[in-house]
């Protein structure tokens, strides 16, 4: 196993399923912002054409976009076989202007992880008051819920933050390449409705090539007002 692997076998040595949880998208000047959640089963290191498929997976930071695309297609491969689950959810340009960006990625990180749980069979998520969703089953199996960096406050299901981790953690390394290679996707389409940004190159980033774009051009309705206020 390599490391990603080994941190999540270890985890599911105390529970019957793992959700890794990331985000795409946090810090750019236009689209939505992006979440992934990936769901492992306790058995899933136990499978050895897995376990050798999913060695390949790693931190999407290090990879292309073109790489991180092959490394979903391995994702969904494992998916196709029953060996993992996953989810990608969006919150949207108004959903960000109404909430605030870390209100809307939080609301984009419940999405995917209650998209999961509405296929899930046999297990509830574990709820930290009574103002959060429960998903009801004969047989509740334990669920330990990852999210990629600090803790989030508020949100309605137990979690831990970990710090980097797309790179320590396999389920959360999958959730971030959903997450990114859909957020791609995205930005791909609405660069074809406002060509005049480049979105297809820089994904929404604060570049050098988008903020003269946005000078020239001013703001179009996909675009984050109040991350303008330095640029426009």
């Amino acid at each position: 196993m390599n490391a990603l692997q080994l941190h999540d076998a270890e985890v599911l040595q105390q529970f019957q399923r793992l959700v890794g949880i990331d985000e795409a998208g946090r810090g750019c000047l236009a689209g939505p912002v992006t979440a992934g959640a990936c769901v492992l089963r306790s058995d899933f290191f136990q499978a050895a054409e897995a376990l050798r498929l999913s060695t390949q997976i790693n931190d999407s930071k290090q990879f292309t976009g073109l790489a991180r695309v092959k490394q979903l297609r391995v994702i969904q491969g494992l998916r196709d076989r029953g060996w993992l689950d996953f989810e990608v959810a969006s919150s949207s340009v108004d959903e960000i202007a109404q909430f605030n960006i870390l209100g809307a990625t939080r609301l984009a990180m419940q999405r995917a992880v209650e998209g999961l749980a509405q296929r899930a069979e046999g297990w509830s998520l574990p709820i930290m008051s009574q103002s959060g969703p429960l998903f009801e089953s004969v047989a509740v199996e334990r669920v330990s819920l990852l999210v990629d960096g600090r803790g989030l406050q508020p949100f309605p299901y137990q979690h831990t933050g970990v710090v980097k981790g797309d790179g320590k953690s396999l389920a959360i390394a999958m959730a971030s390449i959903a997450a990114k290679v859909s957020r791609d996707q995205q930005m791909a389409r609405l660069a074809e409705v406002y060509p005049q940004y480049g979105f297809q190159q820089h994904k929404g980033y604060a570049t050098v090539a988008h903020r003269a774009a946005l000078r020239t051009h001013g703001a179009s309705p996909v675009h984050r007002a109040l991350f303008l206020r330095k640029i426009l």
